[in-house]
């Protein structure tokens, strides 16, 4: 059975047809027209682009030895599920991810040994720090909740991270635009040229992070980044002392695919920003390839604190190594409605001076 053949149009997506009149092709639905010249191109790159092939190495991590776990312990919340590791003598009376204060303990078992570890350079005192910096300048924070806010728990939490190496290769289409504006007497023009651009090249990324635990969440994890990869150094269980370890609960293989995506927007981006001169560059089509991609397994420092105000509870992370400090924060209603009517009365007050000059004009 023959196929159909269909082209879509570049700029909204709609089929387009050959005009006899014109002798080019043309969009019915915005009225774009396209040489065929360029259609030919554009055949030919579509034609010789590859598939995505993103594939890794993901024999991460190692067995502990023997003896190596002695004293050390697995601590399950039976609210949110995290897990925790810390030696026997941990005083885990509360979780670290949802504040439930019922922990129960078991045995460590079941899981690798980690290739690396970043330590701990900041400590309990620059996370409170942290907390005041973070609050400071908060127009909206209701002002009696740095006074009557109080730190619920503060613990410093080693997260498990997939680490992802590749060289990577890439042919990417950008779809590009310049705009032209221009008036007469009577109207007021704007102009929009669409370009194909294409891009091919190498990029090579060390050490992506993708977190390796249910309990944290990746947005949260990926706020704090970046880590410096410099610092990080071999693992050994002595680094654990004194803080919990994050059990990992999500393995190489399904951390694979958000490596990916991660891979693939750098890789766009990098190259997008070789791409100059026009108003606007979004990707069209992409072929991603890895070369030698592996995995490691490591361990980050993350400070947790939870405090409570109003019945509330809030949860703030730091990275443990950089100062790097996020956290959601309770917003004054009142304190933004008294804010957005005095911008609203600005605007106001702008507009009408605005109108009143080109009235004088």
């Amino acid at each position: 059975m023959a196929a159909l053949l269909e082209y879509k149009c570049p700029n909204c997506g709609g089929a387009i047809q050959f005009d006899s009149a014109l002798q080019k092709m043309k969009c019915p639905f915005c009225d774009s027209e396209f040489d065929m010249e360029a259609l030919k191109a554009q055949d030919k790159a579509l034609n010789n682009a590859q598939p995505d092939s993103m594939n890794w190495q993901t024999e991460a991590g190692s067995q502990w030895q023997q003896g190596e776990t002695d004293g050390m312990s697995v601590y399950v919340c039976k609210s949110c599920g995290g897990e925790i590791v810390g030696d026997q003598t941990t005083a885990a009376t509360s979780c670290p991810f949802c504040g439930n204060p019922v922990v129960m303990s078991g045995q460590f078992t079941g899981t690798l040994r980690p290739d690396l570890v970043i330590p701990f350079k900041l400590d309990k005192k620059a996370a409170k720090a942290g907390l005041m910096k973070h609050l400071a300048g908060k127009r909206l924070l209701p002002r009696i909740f740095k006074d009557q806010n109080h730190i619920d728990e503060i613990k410093g939490v080693y997260v498990p991270f997939w680490l992802f190496d590749a060289d990577v290769s890439a042919d990417i289409r950008y779809k590009a635009t310049q705009v032209r504006m221009w008036s007469d007497s009577e109207y007021e023009y704007t102009e929009t040229s669409y370009y194909d651009v294409a891009r091919s090249g190498s990029i090579g990324f060390d050490r992506i992070p993708v977190d390796g635990s249910t309990a944290m969440s990746d947005d949260l994890m990926e706020s704090i980044e970046p880590y410096n990869a410099a610092d990080a150094v071999d693992f050994q269980t002595a680094y654990l002392a004194g803080y919990l370890a994050n059990k990992y609960d999500v393995t190489a293989e399904q951390s694979t695919e958000r490596a990916n995506d991660r891979v693939k927007q750098s890789t766009e981006q990098a190259f997008a920003a070789t791409v100059q001169g026009y108003e606007s560059v979004a990707p069209e089509q992409s072929s991603i390839r890895l070369q030698n991609g592996k995995a490691k397994y490591a361990l980050y420092p993350v400070w947790l604190l939870t405090t409570s105000w109003n019945g509330g509870k809030y949860t703030f992370a730091m990275n443990g190594q950089t100062g790097k400090f996020v956290g959601d924060l309770p917003l004054d209603k009142g304190a933004y409605w008294r804010w957005f009517g005095m911008l609203t009365a600005v605007f106001a007050v702008v507009t009408y001076a605005a109108a009143a000059l080109i009235h004088m004009l």
